[in-house]
């Protein structure tokens, strides 16, 4: 059986990468509110807990606190941040506000030995780590010592041995901590004895037999966009139950440049898979003329998408359960929201929730994979790279790169400037460096001079940016060089385009999508 780390969360925007770190060292885990039922949270078998950092200050008293049993388990338990604190708080150590708050860059002493530390920190080293805090431990609790410090943490990490307790102020999950995934390595290998045998050929195996006992006889449809969350998810669904399984692309007319046709023939010319496609571009056009708000898009979409999918799937006739590509975060950011993802349909597939009518049971066989581990899947099963690594193309396709009102010219001028776009990031090599690069009609005209004739077109954004798991994003520096060939490319050869601008951005932590 897979051994498996309990991640409780306090809120801390870096909570995600706690899980990320821990999984890309072989163990498997989720991610828990604080306050999830405890009953759940014991029977989830833990082999050790994380206490993830957060928001709040534990000299308050309405702050959160780890349930009882965390401490009383019997099992290793490592605080970060928030997670120490309120762990010394609960077990009768003490926390006060600091005059010496630390956030970003710091450095810790490493004063004695630890197992957290064994192979990676030396006794008598300073080290580098990520601070984020303004309280801080003052007291310790009965049978805990101190294993490193820092200027403003006089407890920057400590440890209890019997109890297999330990605690940390900094964050190693993050990679401005150096060796912090080598720490969190050693809290699950080496502190909690995990073996480090969670792998995605072991993820498909297990996925198969749910899928195949949650379904048995029964129908399944799913909604396919071709993006790589729906495109696995179809194909580990129709390995697991083969022809049970039919697929719906719904294609309203806002996908990029051949993007339908190469759905159609990759799943049901190369996997033969039954797929339904379905034309609905003039139904959603039409509704979309004169629309500007970017959110009344988003509804319109969703709600056209709910119709012409239901239609679909009455058609298909006798389906007994629906699929979708839900993914772990999508869980872990609405497990605070009443019914979660159990009830909506995620927006990259264009729908904007299930309509009870339709009386369906969710399939969801990649609920509990982040975006990385969904490509690692997808090469598991075999599926083309070029599927596998491609860029999040958010449901409501082309409709939110074009700010203002959309028309098929608009559409196929910004079709041809992205398949430019994205030629050119191909050919420099660059294609896998991103996370997302797309271009956006602006809706703004300016006069230029192109030969010996004056033109009054529209101006054609670029952006590009890294990224993980799309949580956190930063622009892409392309140098001069390559934006210069590019946009001189776009501006020959693309119609209605006279000025190329590349867009500078960054995504904060805590936003879903990035657009």
């Amino acid at each position: 059986m897979t051994d498996k780390i309990l991640i409780l969360d306090f809120g801390s925007q870096v909570t995600q990468l706690i899980a990320r770190r821990v999984r890309e060292s072989g163990v498997y885990c989720e991610i828990h509110p604080f306050n999830s039922d405890e009953a759940k949270l014991k029977a989830y078998g833990a082999k050790a807990i994380i206490l993830s950092g957060g928001p709040a200050s534990v000299t308050e008293s309405h702050t959160p606190r780890a349930p009882g049993f965390v401490f009383e388990a019997g099992v290793p338990v490592l605080g970060i941040c928030y997670g120490e604190q309120t762990m010394c708080a609960q077990l009768g150590g003490k926390v006060e506000s600091s005059d010496h708050r630390e956030f970003g860059k710091a450095f810790i002493a490493i004063e004695r030995d630890c197992k957290l530390f064994d192979g990676i920190w030396p006794v008598g080293s300073r080290e580098q780590v990520w601070m984020s805090h303004g309280d801080r431990v003052t007291a310790l609790p009965e049978g805990f010592r101190v294993v490193a410090t820092s200027d403003g943490a006089p407890f920057a990490a400590i440890a209890n041995d019997e109890k297999r307790f330990y605690g940390v102020q900094f964050h190693p999950e993050v990679v401005h901590t150096p060796h912090g995934a080598a720490l969190l390595k050693n809290f699950t290998h080496r502190v909690a004895g995990c073996s480090g045998d969670w792998t995605m050929a072991a993820f498909r195996r297990q996925a198969i037999e749910r899928i195949r006992e949650q379904v048995g006889k029964g129908r399944v449809i799913c909604g396919l966009s071709g993006g790589v969350d729906s495109s696995v998810a179809a194909v580990l669904i129709h390995e697991a139950i083969g022809d049970q399984l039919t697929c719906i692309l719904v294609d309203h007319g806002l996908m990029r440049e051949g993007e339908a046709t190469q759905v159609v023939d990759l799943f049901r010319g190369h996997y033969n898979i039954p797929l339904v496609h379905r034309d609905a571009s003039d139904m959603f056009l039409t509704r979309l003329e004169g629309v500007t708000d970017p959110e009344t898009k988003r509804k319109l979409i969703g709600a056209t998408f709910i119709e012409v999918f239901e239609e679909e799937a009455k058609k298909v006739g006798g389906a007994d359960f629906l699929a979708q590509g839900t993914l772990y975060p999508d869980v872990i950011e609405s497990v605070s929201f009443i019914g979660g993802p159990s009830v909506t349909i995620k927006s990259h597939h264009n729908v904007g929730g299930l309509p009870e009518r339709m009386r369906m049971k969710l399939v969801e066989p990649l609920r509990e994979l982040f975006k990385d581990e969904v490509r690692d899947l997808g090469r598991e099963l075999g599926l083309p790279e070029t599927l596998v690594g491609r860029h999040p193309f958010p449901g409501p396709g082309l409709a939110i790169r074009i700010p203002g009102a959309i028309d098929r010219d608009k559409l196929a001028i910004l079709r041809k400037a992205d398949l430019v776009y994205l030629e050119e990031i191909r050919r420099a090599g660059l294609y896998d460096a991103i996370w997302q690069a797309f271009a956006v009609l602006l809706p703004v005209k300016t006069v230029g001079v192109m030969g010996d004739s004056r033109s009054y077109d529209y101006v054609c954004a670029l952006r590009a940016v890294t990224s993980t798991d799309g949580m956190t994003a930063e622009s892409y520096p392309f140098d001069h060089a390559f934006l210069a060939a590019t946009a001189t490319r776009i501006i020959n050869e693309v119609r209605g385009i006279n000025r190329v601008v590349y867009d500078v951005t960054s995504k904060p932590p805590g936003t879903i999508e990035w657009e």
